[in-house]
Parts: structure tokens; C-alpha cells; sequence
């Protein structure tokens, strides 16, 4: 088989889990709104649909981050640009893109910007801690109260 054969077989993967997981996510946001619909209940009953509209929700996310990453496969297929690593130009190899199929990444790079924290969409957690020189390690003994 091709590349280019190969390719195309991926390309209609990607097409089925994308209407797959279109389904699902209509699904999933009907269910919810008719649960809340039905709601009757006590305390409990409300913290458990709370716990289940949390996962619900979370997998939602995800689901529709893997919506978003095909559409995005898909477009680079229309484009011509599909199986071309976006950092290094090189070709993805097809068994990478055979386990993932909208990779955009080839294996060296993908693994660098996980080294590096430059996934996309990755938080930049430099902003949160404070390097400021007055930070000093404090230890239980410094805070104690004297309760002589």
C-alpha cells in the first residue's frame, strides 16, 4: 500500500470517529439537559447528578478536544499539508500516524515539546510560582506558638 492509499484510508478513519464522536457529544449534552429536566429529588440524589454532570462534562472535554484535533487533521488534508510535521517540515512516519492519526507532530518533536513544556495548549505554570530572592524555606518551629 502507499503513502498516498494509506493516507486516504486514514482519512476516511478520521471522517467515521469524527461523526462518531459528533453523535456522542449531542448525546451527552441532550442527556444532561433532560436529566436536569427530571430532577426530583433530595440532597443526595442532587450530589450524585452533580458528580455525574462533573464526569459527564469531563469527558465531554476531552471528547471534544479529539473533535477539534480531526477537524484540524481533516483540514490539513484538504490543504495538503497532512502527514508534515508543523515543526520540523519532515514526514510523519505512517505508523505514527496509523496509532494517531491526526498527529501533527513527528515523534522527535512531539517528544521535545513534551520535554519542554511546549505542548500546545499546555499551561505556562512560570507565571504561577514567585522567584522573588525574599522567598526563605520556613519550618514548623519558626510558626509554633510558645504555650508556656
Amino acid at each position: 500500500m502507499t503513502r498516498k492509499e494509506a493516507i486516504l484510508n486514514l482519512r476516511n478513519v478520521l471522517i467515521k470517529r469524527r461523526d462518531a464522536l459528533r453523535r456522542a457529544l449531542a448525546g451527552d449534552l441532550s442527556m444532561l439537559k433532560e436529566l436536569r429536566e427530571q430532577t426530583k429529588g433530595d440532597v443526595i440524589d442532587f450530589a450524585l447528578d452533580a458528580a455525574q454532570d462533573e464526569i459527564s462534562s469531563q469527558l465531554a472535554e476531552v471528547e471534544s478536544r479529539e473533535l477539534a484535533n480531526m477537524e484540524a487533521a481533516l483540514e490539513r488534508m484538504r490543504e495538503g499539508a497532512y502527514g508534515v510535521c508543523q515543526q520540523c517540515s519532515e514526514s510523519i512516519p505512517l505508523a505514527r500516524l496509523q496509532a494517531l492519526p491526526y498527529a501533527n507532530l513527528c515523534i522527535r518533536c512531539q517528544r521535545e515539546a513534551e520535554k519542554g513544556g511546549g505542548q500546545q495548549g499546555a499551561p505556562d505554570w512560570s507565571r504561577l510560582i514567585d522567584t522573588t530572592p525574599a522567598d526563605k524555606d520556613v519550618v514548623f518551629s519558626d510558626i509554633e506558638l510558645d504555650v508556656s
